[in-house]
């Protein structure tokens, strides 16, 4: 999985090299999450994106703490055993989304598989926190899988109505047992389903990575399965290989091949897809949010206009 030291590794072409980030904004966005003692995935996981977000002070907060129970070979996560959760959390997540203003905060985590909910109920009174100190803030969650006790945690977060439920399937089938081996791939789909099945209002998300070696076919498979499940909105972007210890990149995927995914995507029924080489799931997410509730709209409108000429 890992390239041999002799190999030289690929250089990034042009159409995903950012500038580093230096600007106020970015140092203002930092300083607060310190303060605050919050974690955030921008950070952890190296974002690509994070001079562009943090400069406009959006940034996703990862709660749980910062040390994953599992070591999937794309992440930078670190991996041990975390530490206890911290009860103040929730609310130290609400003082950073109004300090920062943010009109729609996304909120992930950690793997926790050490708790016995997997972390569920940190989610459901983050979401709490949120409608308290914020209620005007849209709220995008990302969940990890809940490995073995999925139905009762997404019960239980789906109850506190966050706006949208993403989970990342991250990968095409195949490459599960070397890219994401603590995860199964239908389980991921099925917690998705879950989602749209106990409340068909909440947005349902859903991310992948290409450049691990996946297959064209394969994607277009992953694509289908997701709308199998009644997903909603398609993110997909470049792997960025984090450090050595990581998977390598297989292919730096081109601009125009991205374009052609989010056509067939779109085809296949997507309300939105967003995919281009520096796509992340939480990047633009506010605006994108807004993007996919008109297009919601466009679409009750057209099947409810379609009715009455019927």
């Amino acid at each position: 999985m890992n390239a041999p030291a002799d190999i030289p590794k690929q250089r990034k072409p042009d159409w995903i090299r950012v500038k580093a980030p230096v600007s106020q904004g970015y140092a203002d966005t930092r300083k607060l999450m310190r303060s605050l003692g919050l974690a955030t995935v921008c950070e952890e996981a190296a974002c690509p994106n994070i001079g562009e977000c943090w400069t406009k002070k959006h940034a996703t907060v990862m709660i749980l703490g910062d040390t994953c129970t599992r070591a999937c070979a794309f992440c930078n996560v670190k991996t041990g055993m975390p530490r206890s959760v911290d009860p103040l959390e929730p609310e130290h997540v609400a003082v950073a989304a109004a300090e920062l203003g943010l009109s729609h905060i996304v909120v992930t985590s950690v793997d926790r598989d050490d708790l016995p909910d997997g972390g569920a109920s940190q989610f459901v009174k983050v979401i709490e926190a949120l409608r308290r100190a914020t209620p005007a803030t849209t709220i995008e969650i990302l969940t990890p899988d809940f490995r073995n006790k999925h139905e009762a945690a997404v019960e239980a977060i789906v109850a506190a109505k966050p706006d949208v439920y993403n989970h990342n399937l991250e990968t095409v089938p195949r490459l599960y047992p070397t890219i994401r081996p603590g995860a199964r791939y239908y389980a991921s789909l099925r917690l998705l389903e879950t989602v749209k099945r106990l409340d068909p209002t909440i947005f349902t998300k859903s991310g992948v990575m290409v450049g691990l070696g996946e297959q064209r076919l394969e994607v277009h498979q992953v694509m289908d399965d997701m709308r199998s499940a009644g997903i909603d909105f398609l993110t997909m972007g470049q792997y960025l290989q984090p450090t050595p210890r990581h998977a390598t990149v297989e292919e730096f995927v081109t601009p125009a091949a991205f374009e052609a995914y989010a056509a067939i995507a779109r085809a296949k029924g997507f309300l939105l897809v967003a995919a281009s080489p520096l796509t992340r799931s939480s990047y633009h997410a506010g605006d994108d949010f807004a993007r996919m509730k008109a297009a919601r709209e466009a679409q009750v409108a057209r099947a409810g206009a379609s009715g009455a000429v019927g």
